[in-house]
C-alpha cells in the first residue's frame, strides 16, 4: 500500500514520526506548506513537518498549490494539520482521511485545542473522518477521548493528543473501520486565534482569564496591555480589576473575581523572562 502524507504543524510532525516508525506505514511522500519568512526578523524558515521530512531523509514536497501534484497515484492520503482547503478532485480520493483533534462535531476549524481550553471543556480528543467539501464535516471512522486537566496548557494537551492522533490513525491504516456521519448536534466552530483572542479581560472572571494563559501557552502568548504573558497562576487577593501590582516579589493582576500571579512574562522589544525580575524593575 502506497501512503502520503499532507501535514505542516509540530503536531502533525509528531504524528509523521509515529508513522515513520512503523516501517509498513512509513510514507512514500510528505506534502508540507512552503518555507515562509517567519518572526520579526523575517528569516525564511520551514514548517515543522517539512523540517523532519527532510531529517528522515523522506521524499518530500513543498508546493504552492498541494492540487497541481499527482496524489491520485497513492493508495492512502494522510491529512493532519496542513493548513489548506482540500478540493476536488483530490477531496474525492477514496483513500484520503483526516486526523481532526477533537469530538467532532465540537470544534471544527483550526483551533480546536486552544478552544477547548478556553472554553473550559473537561474533554478533548481526536477523530479521523472522511473529508467532504464543508470544513471538518465528514464522516467519523474513530474516535477517542482525553480528559483536559485542571493544569493543562496547549503544550501539554496536544501532546497527550499528538499520542492519541497517532495510535488512531495506525489503527485505521490497519483495521479500515466504516465510518458514520457526524450530524450537527453540539456543533461549534474554533476559529483561529487572533489578536483580540490574546488579551485578557478585567471584567472576564480569574478562572476565564487563567484559561485563556494557558491556551496560549506556549505558542501565541496572552497580553495584559503590551505585555506578554506566557504562564500564570490564579492567586488570591489582589489589586484592583485591570491593575498590575507587585506584592511580596510576586506579579499580580486584578480580574472580576481575585487576581492572577503572572509568572512568564515578555515586555515590549524583550524576551521572555520570570516575572519576578520583571517585577524588580517596576
Amino acid at each position: 500500500m502506497s501512503l502520503a502524507y499532507l501535514g505542516t504543524s509540530e503536531f502533525a510532525a509528531g504524528v509523521l514520526r509515529a508513522l515513520w516508525a512503523r516501517e509498513r506505514w512509513r510514507p512514500e511522500l510528505v506534502v508540507s506548506r512552503p518555507d515562509r519568512p517567519q518572526g520579526r526578523g523575517r528569516h525564511v524558515s520551514s514548517p515543522p513537518v517539512a523540517t523532519f521530512a527532510r531529517e528522515l531523509g523522506s521524499e518530500l514536497a513543498q508546493p504552492e498549490d498541494v492540487h497541481a501534484l499527482d496524489l491520485g497515484r497513492f493508495d492512502d492520503i494522510v491529512v493532519c494539520a496542513f493548513g489548506v482547503w482540500i478540493k476536488e478532485p483530490l477531496i474525492s480520493h477514496p483513500g484520503l482521511i483526516n486526523i481532526h483533534p477533537s469530538l467532532l462535531p465540537r470544534w471544527r476549524g483550526a483551533a480546536p485545542i486552544e478552544r477547548a481550553i478556553m472554553a473550559g471543556d473537561r474533554e478533548a480528543g481526536v477523530c479521523i473522518m472522511r473529508m467532504v467539501a464543508e470544513l471538518d464535516a465528514g464522516p467519523v471512522c474513530l474516535t477517542e477521548r482525553e480528559a483536559v486537566r485542571e493544569d493543562d496548557d496547549f503544550g501539554s494537551l496536544s501532546s497527550r493528543l499528538q499520542e492519541v492522533a497517532a495510535r488512531l490513525v495506525l489503527r485505521w491504516l490497519e483495521e479500515r473501520p466504516a465510518c458514520r456521519e457526524q450530524g450537527e448536534g453540539g456543533m461549534t466552530y474554533a476559529e483561529k486565534i487572533g489578536p483580540a483572542d490574546r488579551v485578557l479581560s478585567a471584567s472576564r472572571s480569574r478562572d476565564e482569564n487563567w484559561r485563556v494563559v494557558r491556551a496560549l501557552s506556549p505558542h501565541i502568548g496572552a497580553k495584559v496591555g503590551d505585555l506578554g504573558v506566557w504562564t500564570a497562576a490564579p492567586a488570591g487577593e489582589g489589586p484592583p480589576a485591570g491593575e498590575l501590582a507587585v506584592s511580596g516579589g510576586r506579579l499580580l493582576w486584578g480580574c472580576g473575581d481575585g487576581a492572577l500571579e503572572l509568572l512568564e512574562v515578555q515586555p515590549p522589544g524583550k524576551r521572555r523572562m520570570p516575572a519576578a525580575d520583571y517585577a524588580r524593575g517596576l
